[in-house]
């Protein structure tokens, strides 16, 4: 192999996406310069898949948008400031979505790499598209860039119509296929379509035996999606390449929509609370400036928003994405979740339990991580101590060692983790309830908040109730919303 050098790199280049409908694979092709290609392959099972019409044409739209946005996970290796897209061509509102997701996606990569990627990304645009609605009322502009050739349509079987407008109403089955991820905040969705009498695939990616065991005992249908990273792509981390954080939900939705196209599926649902909109605030080292990056700035309203509609836009009219949970916090969710026990010995929200390289099985919680800090605090309020310290296998609020993880849940004297926690308004709440309760008020790390960390908060800041308010802010659609509110409301 040819050594990778990340400062030589010019390019990143999206070569070419092809899916053979016969095997259900997928090939997502990218390449640095003139260097080797990177092959990346997705495996929807169900195959062989029949698709002609607008159906084969939507399958295209949906693999493209999923190769423009796996892109990141290779892109983030060298981050050089040309982008090529050889095969195909997208107008002005997708370039500018991609900008989006690969410039906020990556805020905790550069953060944490001291890079600045302002201004740096910009996909080519050279698609003619009339002036559309946008996601937020504005009409979208084409933007003029470079000429890409288009070939024929890159979906091997049953060819697609030329000229077939994206966005058509496919007719889709009302059918909806929810993301799992092994922890609390998807096991609350799918009880709550269940509850409404949403027929649902409970839906992962990857090979994750947690998920596979937690979505089985779901008892309901069940897909695995395959998804397979170039290995040069670990070759050329060994060799110094750029690494980091990436907005993984955003890859998985895209998944998710191509596989929803593929099995006639209106609804990809996740489990993003509105809490995910809000990242973390870091202090300049001089104190002078500000800013926020949000580590799962994916599951935030603004690609939640922007994502629907683009698939609203160029894949399908009648497919909905959306998060179930948008209008809840992290608090209400952990409330809707400790209404029963139904998981509670196959949930786990640990984040050293998935890695790319493997699985960490030794225990469902670490108890020393950021999520297993948050979910404990957050189920605390709302649960019996006793059912919840048997979940963890120990208290997590009687141990002094973790009074540093505490502390920036809270946000004293440090900022939010870089992890999927809830705000530290949040944390704040729920600290200041069990303070008031006898049950943990005498665990030392509710007893140190009580002592040193409450007398310098607002109180009025301190109710959990406002907290638990139902937003407006979502993509659920209408007439299930309509069913909903008041299960998650009670």
């Amino acid at each position: 192999m040819t050594p990778f050098d990340r400062e030589a790199v010019r390019s990143f280049r999206f070569v070419r996406c092809r899916f053979d409908a016969g095997t259900g694979v997928a090939e997502l092709v990218y390449a640095f310069d003139d260097g080797p290609e990177l092959i990346e392959t997705i495996t929807v099972p169900g195959a062989p898949f029949a698709l002609d019409g607008a159906r084969a044409h939507a399958a295209e739209q949906a693999l493209r948008l999923l190769h423009l946005i796996a892109g990141v996970s290779y892109y983030k290796a060298a981050v050089p400031g040309d982008i090529r897209i050889d095969s195909y061509a997208i107008d002005a509102g997708t370039a500018r979505m991609l900008e989006g997701i690969y410039l906020n996606g990556l805020g905790e990569f550069a953060y944490r790499n001291g890079l600045d990627l302002h201004g740096k990304i910009r996909f080519p645009a050279s698609k003619p598209a009339p002036a559309r609605t946008g996601s937020a009322g504005d009409a979208v502009p084409p933007r003029p860039g470079e000429t890409h050739p288009h070939p024929s349509p890159a979906l091997e079987g049953e060819g697609g119509e030329a000229g077939t407008p994206g966005g058509a109403t496919l007719g889709l089955r009302q059918h909806a296929l929810v993301a799992i991820g092994g922890g609390k905040d998807s096991l609350v969705s799918i009880e709550a379509l269940r509850t409404a009498g949403v027929e649902q695939t409970v839906t992962w990616i990857g090979g994750s035996q947690l998920i596979r065991a937690c979505a089985g005992r779901t008892a309901l249908p069940t897909l695995n999606i395959g998804r397979q990273l170039a290995p040069e792509l670990f070759e050329y981390n060994r060799q110094g390449a750029w690494n980091g954080h990436i907005p993984v939900t955003a890859i998985n939705s895209a998944i998710m929509v191509f596989a929803a196209v593929l099995l006639d599926a209106d609804q990809v649902v996740f489990s993003n609370e509105r809490s995910a909109s809000y990242g973390s605030l870091i202090v300049s080292e001089d104190g002078k400036d500000t800013r926020e990056v949000n580590h799962q700035w994916s599951k935030g309203w603004a690609f939640e928003r922007d994502f629907g509609a683009c698939i609203h836009r160029e894949v399908a009219a009648d497919l909905h994405y959306y998060s179930l949970l948008r209008p809840l916090s992290e608090l209400a969710v952990a409330r809707q979740f400790a209404r029963s026990d139904r998981y509670d010995a196959y949930f786990s929200s640990c984040n050293r339990n998935f890695h790319l390289l493997g699985e960490r099985p030794v225990g469902r919680w670490c108890g020393v991580c950021p999520k297993c800090h948050f979910v404990f605090l957050a189920l605390a309020p709302f649960m019996p101590k006793p059912r919840l310290v048997a979940i963890f296998g120990r208290n997590l609020l009687d141990d002094t060692e973790q009074v540093p993880g505490f502390d920036a849940l809270l946000e004293y004297r440090d900022h939010k983790p870089f992890e999927c926690v809830g705000e530290g308004r949040e944390s704040r709440a729920a600290m200041a309830t069990l303070a008031q309760r006898p049950e943990w008020r005498e665990d030392a790390i509710v007893k140190r908040f009580a002592r040193e960390i409450l007398p310098q908060l607002d109180a009025s800041e301190l109710d959990i109730a406002p907290l638990l308010v139902i937003d407006d802010e979502h993509r659920i659609p209408p007439a299930l919303w309509e069913q909903l509110r008041a299960h998650f409301a009670a």
